[in-house]
C-alpha cells in the first residue's frame, strides 16, 4: 500500500467506523425492517453503477471513431471493474449487474421496489437526473443522490474515483451478516438472493474489485498533493452522506416499530 493511500485511509477512519457501527444495523430484528433498509439502500446500489460508469466515460475511450485515452493501465482497471459489476454471476451462474440482482433480492423478499423502478424507467426515458431526484418522496435519499450526481457533475475525475472507491467499498459489517443469517431463519426462503447478494459483494467488491480501484486513485493522484487532499475530502463527504442515510432508515424503523406498539431497542 503507497503511503498516500495509507494516509487517506487513516483520515477516512473515524468517518467510516461512525458508519461501521451505525445503530441501523441493530434495529433489522424484523422483515418489515429489513424491507425497510432495502428500499433505501437500492438507491445507493443503483448510483454506484453511475459513478462507476462516469469513471469508464472518463477514462476509457467510448466514442466512435475510437481513439486512446489516458493511460492503458487506468483503462484496464476501470474496465475490470465494470465487466464484474455489469455482468457478474448470480447465484444459479447466469449474468446479471449488482443492480439487477439486488432487485431481484426486494421482490423476495417481499420489498417494494416501485421507487427505484420509477426512477430507472424516467431517466431511460430521458428525464433529466435533477427532475428525476426531486420526485424521489424520502429527503434522505434525495440528498444522497443530490451528492452522488453533483459528485459526477463537478468533481474531478480522481475525487469521482475516490468516492467510488473509498465511499462504497467494504462497508458492510460483519454483525450485518450474523442479522441477515438469523432473519433467514424467519423469512424461509426469503433472503436466498439477498444473502448471495451480500456474500458476492464482499468476495468481489470488498477484495478484487478494492484493491483494482485504489490502484485507480493512486494512478489518478500520482505525486500530486492537492489531488490527494480532495479526494479525501471528497471520500469523507461520501462516507457522512450514507451515514445521513442510514440515519434516515433508522428513524424509519423506529417509527414503524411505535405505530405497531413495539419496543424499540
Amino acid at each position: 500500500m503507497s503511503k498516500q493511500i495509507a494516509a487517506l485511509k487513516e483520515a477516512l477512519a473515524p468517518t467510516r467506523d461512525r458508519l461501521i457501527a451505525h445503530p441501523v444495523y441493530q434495529r433489522i430484528q424484523s422483515p418489515e425492517a429489513l424491507r425497510l433498509f432495502m428500499q433505501h439502500h437500492v438507491f445507493a446500489v443503483w448510483d454506484f453503477m453511475s459513478l462507476l460508469k462516469a469513471l469508464q466515460g472518463a477514462l476509457t475511450g467510448v466514442s466512435v471513431p475510437w481513439v486512446p485515452v489516458g493511460s492503458a493501465n487506468t483503462r484496464y482497471l476501470i474496465n475490470e471493474i465494470v465487466v464484474g459489476e455489469e455482468s457478474d454471476v448470480d447465484e444459479e451462474g447466469r449474468c446479471t449487474s449488482h443492480f439487477e440482482l439486488y432487485l431481484r433480492a426486494m421482490r423476495e423478499a417481499g420489498a417494494a421496489t416501485d421507487g427505484i423502478e420509477r426512477m430507472v424507467r424516467e431517466v431511460h426515458g430521458g428525464m433529466p437526473i435533477g427532475d428525476a431526484i426531486q420526485g424521489v418522496k424520502e429527503d434522505a435519499i434525495k440528498e444522497f443522490l443530490e451528492f452522488t450526481f453533483d459528485t459526477i457533475t463537478n468533481g474531478e475525475v480522481h475525487s469521482i474515483a475516490a468516492v467510488f472507491t473509498f465511499g462504497r467499498e467494504d462497508l458492510i459489517p460483519d454483525m450485518f451478516l450474523r442479522i441477515i443469517a438469523d432473519l433467514s431463519n424467519e423469512m424461509p426462503g426469503a433472503l436466498h438472493i439477498f444473502k448471495y447478494y451480500l456474500e458476492r459483494h464482499i468476495e468481489v467488491d470488498g477484495d478484487h474489485h478494492s484493491n483494482l480501484a485504489m490502484a485507480m486513485v493512486k494512478e489518478l493522484c500520482g505525486e500530486d498533493e492537492d489531488k490527494w487532499a480532495s479526494a479525501t475530502r471528497y471520500a469523507i463527504s461520501a462516507i457522512k452522506a450514507r451515514i445521513r442515510l442510514w440515519d434516515a432508515v433508522a428513524a424509519a424503523i423506529d417509527k414503524t416499530l411505535a405505530k405497531d406498539g413495539l419496543r424499540i431497542a
